[in-house]
């Protein structure tokens, strides 16, 4: 009997029921070009970034927190730089757009992947799933990925609004606090 309590506890809706409802979002744009447009814009609006309004529009219906959005070029420095700003900011989760698709100029994974000190392959595995229903066979083009820095999830997705608004309603945001609550354990 004891077993069956225990799995019970054990389950994810249980995770989900105890885990804290409202947390912090650090946003990161890369986009050379936009960025040498607008340079370091405060909001993804002053930017004109379609991607970093649906995310903190969709973040902030959802009961969440955005204080940190910062716009950077497709440059490995910018990107580090950006994401260990959005680290020692009060952010528990760090979302980054653009820059993971397969042309020459696309460098966030390169940048992010070796700050992982765990990765999340499920994520990235689940994307390009979600994603398949969604725009077919062209999902294998992404190399979105997920993982854990400093006691923080950081993800890493394509730059299309419809990307961001799949991985956030889809994703992230429903698993925000059970995701949050494993990290910090």
């Amino acid at each position: 009997m004891e077993s069956a309590v225990f799995m019970k506890e054990a389950t994810p809706e249980i995770h989900k029921k105890d885990a804290k409802k409202s947390f912090s979002f650090a946003l990161i744009t890369i986009s050379t070009s936009r960025y040498e447009k607008y340079g370091d814009s405060a909001l993804p609006e002053e930017a004109e970034d379609l991607s970093g309004k649906d995310m903190k529009d969709l973040l902030e219906a959802a009961g969440h927190k955005v204080p940190f959005y910062r716009l950077v070029s497709d440059e490995k420095s910018s990107i580090v730089d950006a994401v260990l700003t959005a680290l020692d900011s009060s952010a528990d989760i760090i979302i980054t757009s653009g820059g993971t698709g397969l042309a020459p100029k696309d460098l966030t994974i390169e940048s992010i992947i070796p700050l992982f000190e765990k990765e999340i392959p499920g994520f990235g595995e689940l994307f390009r799933y979600k994603s398949l229903e969604e725009i077919g066979t062209s999902a294998i083009l992404t190399r979105a990925a997920a993982g854990v820095i400093k006691g923080k999830a950081v993800f890493c997705l394509p730059g299309s609004p419809n990307a961001v608004k799949l991985a956030l309603s889809k994703i992230i945001i429903p698993e925000a606090g059970h995701i949050v609550r494993h990290v910090r354990e």
